[in-house]
């Protein structure tokens, strides 16, 4: 049986001519495709600094460094996303303050952000999670208010936007993800959108061992760096991707729609329905309480239909290591509710309209068989 991947890059064969290209050019670590991909997220950005590293990851932690968070600060964030949100809060040496979730968005709610705010609080990073942008109003009203730098978890929203202003356009520090499974990639890879070029300047070092390259072809390294720059073979697969966003992202959404229609009348929490705004990272639905802890079992069994599911994401608080951390949490009920019962179907552009039926009829079995039989599906 063929199995239904729940995301799957697409990648034309412009894109593979152009990183044969590269491969033939002799120039492969960072170079002139990096720099070309760059001017155009910038222009996509509204002329905004942008400048790319070889993951969301890195970006994200060159984003605090720029910032000036250190070692005795607290950020805060939310527990629903994928772990490496809090985990470069805790590299640069400052302390992650999880804020509890809106029930319905499944966004870090804003409204209890301020009531998390002490003198040590630095930074806010909100996460769009599946692509669904937070309230940027309410986001930089708190900001400016308590002084606070924002930087933004857009990894799942590229060409999402807020109010028509796409993400990334605007705001202070933004940063995106090209790993394969979002809505365009580079293979692995991401960036950072900047508010001015002195930032620029201190990301470029950071990405590279903190050098300065001289005239003389001599360097100067004058701050701590990594090794983090992208290659222009992956810069080549980002070029063509970019061009292509729009066109993925308004796949997905019909895509979307046609999971709302197909998904009607199961025990499902579904979604917003955010046609406007959203990029249709994931659709991820919510299953009923009960069938909360055998959760594992139905995607078993949604496997031997052909369906493969993801998990987006387990509460970060409730990990090992940040049980081990021993932080001084505040109870988060609708995290952890959220986060076990939530799934993320199939979707990707590539899909067809009875993809979305063969999700949705297999899901329907599955849970139905698993509420009146007990374990059979």
């Amino acid at each position: 049986m063929d199995i239904l991947p729940f995301t799957k890059p697409d990648i034309d064969e412009e894109t593979i001519a152009s990183v044969i290209g590269v491969l033939r050019s002799g120039w492969l670590t960072t170079g002139p495709k990096c720099h070309e991909f760059e001017s155009a997220l910038s222009l996509r950005a509204g002329g905004r600094p942008v400048r790319v590293a070889n993951s969301a990851t890195a970006a994200l932690e060159f984003a605090l460094r720029i910032a000036g968070i250190k070692s005795g600060d607290e950020v805060i964030t939310t527990s629903l996303s994928w772990v490496a949100t809090s985990n470069v809060i805790l590299t640069v040496g400052a302390t992650p303050v999880f804020v509890d979730i809106d029930p319905v968005t499944r966004l870090i709610d804003l409204n209890k952000v301020e009531a998390a705010i002490t003198e040590r609080t630095r930074a806010i990073i909100p996460v769009d999670l599946a692509g669904f942008p937070v309230d940027r109003d309410l986001l930089y009203t708190l900001a400016q208010r308590y002084e606070l730098r924002v930087v933004e978890d857009a990894a799942q929203a590229q060409g999402a936007n807020w109010k028509g202003r796409e993400i990334g356009s605007f705001g202070d520090l933004v940063v995106f993800s090209f790993h394969p499974n979002k809505n365009m990639t580079t293979g692995e890879g991401g960036c950072l959108v900047m508010n001015t070029e002195q930032e620029a300047r201190q990301f470029e070092k950071l990405r590279l061992q903190g050098i300065t390259r001289c005239a003389d072809g001599t360097y100067d390294c004058d701050i701590l760096g990594g090794k983090a720059n992208l290659t222009d073979i992956a810069a080549a697969i980002g070029l063509g991707q970019l061009k292509s966003l729009d066109c993925f992202n308004l796949r997905r959404r019909e895509l979307a729609r046609q999971y709302f229609v197909q998904l009607t009348g199961l025990p499902l929490e579904l979604p917003p329905k955010d046609f406007a705004q959203s990029n249709w990272h994931m659709f991820q639905v919510l299953l009923p309480n009960e069938l909360a802890e055998r959760r594992g079992e139905l995607i078993k069994h949604l496997r031997d239909h052909g369906i493969a599911v993801g998990v987006h994401y387990p509460a970060i608080h409730q990990t090992s290591l940040y049980r081990k951390l021993r932080l001084s949490i505040t109870p988060l009920p609708r995290t952890e509710n959220v986060a076990a019962r939530i799934l993320t179907l199939p979707l990707f552009p590539a899909m067809h309209e009875d993809d979305i039926r063969r999700v949705a009829s297999a899901l329907g079995r599955v849970i139905e068989s698993m509420c009146l039989n007990g374990t059979e599906a």
